[in-house]
């Protein structure tokens, strides 16, 4: 099945429809992800990214349109079959072990073969080390966060599916956790990042797609979409004529 993977490509999502029992939450949404870069999920809350996120992971199974993972036909697949395939994913909310300690939380993953060990992830988040006897519970919001992703990278996965890293944090400590997933992808590992910090999203992320009550009405280079102040603006409000494709950037 390998045989047939369309090269460079990690994540290719096509005319994704997705329900909520009777809600139709996605309308042909379509994406990408090629290797070892970063790439934004952005649009305002309800518009469907963690829905999105959902149904590439298998959790939520879209009824129609295709998600392919490293060459495989991985639409109708669980999400363990996903996971395997070399997919972390970092879901909204942190779920770590609120009564494990720091150290017990990091041995949780099956490890994976691959360059990230316990050892690598505390010089990576030094935070994490000093707090490595610490109960899951004990940890600030954004320590939490880091041993989210920390658990995620111990996986040695080759694509990593981020819900809203930033929620809840203090600038400073975005600034921190957006520097991991960084030095993620300077590891070759492709990142999918759905966020709603969106300044703080585009200066990292190679490319961009705006969903906005389900369908993707932007897509193209983060840099291009950082430079247009007016859309970055109307993000929190985005609707999809205000979208429309603009002469120049504003």
């Amino acid at each position: 099945m390998n045989g047939n993977a369309t090269p460079g490509l990690a994540l290719q999502a096509e005319g994704l429809h997705t329900f909520y029992g009777k809600s139709h939450i996605l309308h042909g949404v379509g994406l990408e992800v090629r290797e070892g870069e970063i790439v934004a999920l952005l649009g305002r809350n309800g518009a469907g990214k963690t829905t999105t996120l959902r149904s590439l992971m298998g959790l939520t199974h879209a009824r129609e349109g295709a998600v392919r993972i490293f060459g495989h036909a991985t639409t109708d697949w669980q999400p363990y079959r996903i996971a395997a395939l070399g997919v972390g994913y970092v879901p909204e909310g942190r779920r770590i072990f609120p009564n494990l300690t720091v150290e017990e939380n990091l041995k949780v993953p099956l490890e994976r073969p691959g360059p990230w060990t316990i050892a690598r992830i505390y010089e990576l988040f030094p935070r994490l080390a000093q707090r490595k006897s610490n109960k899951g519970r004990q940890l600030s919001g954004g320590e939490q966060e880091m041993l989210a992703i920390a658990r995620a990278l111990l996986l040695n996965p080759k694509l990593i599916l981020l819900d809203e890293p930033s929620q809840g944090l203090a600038p400073l400590i975005v600034q921190e956790v957006f520097k991991v997933v960084t030095s993620a992808r300077e590891q070759g590992i492709s990142v999918l990042l759905v966020e709603q910090n969106v300044r703080a999203a585009v200066e990292i992320a190679d490319r961009a797609y705006v969903l906005d009550d389900g369908k993707v009405v932007y897509s193209g280079p983060a840099a291009e979409f950082a430079k247009d102040e007016e859309r970055v603006r109307a993000l929190a409000g985005a609707s999809a004529e205000d979208w429309e494709p603009q002469g120049s950037p504003a």
